[in-house]
């Protein structure tokens, strides 16, 4: 007879997997390891396609349980659509999520100059694991550039248009934003959390957005040469960060990536960037105790 492992078993052996390898990539991120190891090759610089005129770009974000904030990033590029650049914006989601399903179905009747909408459903073991969903986007994208973002992140008058501007003839593999603006710690029964709960185009008061300064391209901030995202995807070659997941993953393959293309990223000066920071996670199950933790946690932080 065939012993076959008991499923807690395999769940612990996966897990303890999951943790090695996480920790051996974040240790060979730190410079210990050549990122050539774990990637194709990069495109040379010079074969590089470079812009002059126009600019495509694809913007790509994740959603679970995130609808509220969402639909302020989607009416951001209703309210202030580009006018230099041909935007895609494409929102991996999974059909669970109803309340983000009804949110990309009333977006998708709007229509905007200069904008496609893109929905990509997933199942939600592939949702969980960002970076499945951020290789799938580099891999197939025909934008000149492709920012990986989050659905809390907003882009307001002239953002856009001013980035088509910084992306002139550029070759480099990645660049952010230099500056963004952001709300304090908001809880769940902020009136400004309350407005995108039902379907519409919503606008947001940015007077008590407060500004600061990034000095590299981490999480929602990563804008990549599409030459080279179509070369190398997003962590394409490394098993752990390409596995589904039945829980949501922490986003460690940020920095990893950051290695694989052996750049912080280069600062550009584009205006009205803003972020919604939330104490609630979408990620953690409403109401459970590690989703009162995390809560707590992000208030001492604050």
């Amino acid at each position: 007879m065939t012993n076959t492992p008991m499923p807690e078993i395999k769940s612990f052996k996966k897990r303890w997997y999951d943790e090695a390898a996480s920790l051996f990539y974040r240790i060979a991120s730190a410079g210990t390891l050549p990122p050539s190891w774990f990637r194709d090759a990069l495109p040379p610089e010079k074969k590089r396609s470079k812009v002059s005129g126009p600019l495509t770009l694809e913007m790509v974000s994740h959603c679970w349980n995130y609808s509220h904030l969402l639909a302020y990033q989607l009416s951001s590029y209703c309210l202030f659509p580009p006018t230099k650049t041909q935007l895609t914006v494409t929102v991996f989601y999974c059909p669970e999520d109803k309340a983000t399903e009804k949110l990309l179905n009333f977006f998708s009747t709007q229509e905007v100059v200069n904008v496609t909408w893109n929905w990509q459903p997933l199942s939600r073991t592939q949702l969980f694991r960002r970076s499945i969903g951020r290789n799938h986007a580099a891999k197939h994208t025909k934008a000149d550039w492709i920012w990986f973002t989050d659905c809390d992140i907003l882009f307001r008058e002239g953002c856009l248009d001013a980035l088509s501007e910084e992306l002139q003839d550029v070759t480099t593999s990645l660049v952010f934003p230099r500056h963004e603006s952001t709300t304090s710690m908001l809880d769940d029964d902020n009136p400004l959390l309350k407005q995108g709960a039902e379907p519409a185009v919503v606008d947001i008061d940015t007077s008590d957005f407060t500004q600061h300064s990034r000095d590299k391209a981490k999480g929602a901030f990563q804008i990549v040469h599409g030459d080279v995202a179509r070369a190398i995807g997003y962590c394409d070659k490394i098993r752990l960060y390409q596995t589904e997941e039945h829980s949501w993953r922490k986003t460690y393959e940020d920095k990893v990536f950051r290695w694989l293309l052996g750049s912080r990223g280069t600062p550009v000066d584009i205006p009205n960037v803003f972020q919604i920071r939330h104490v609630s996670k979408g990620r953690y199950k409403e109401n459970s105790k590690v989703s009162e933790l995390r809560s707590k946690i992000r208030h001492l932080q604050e």
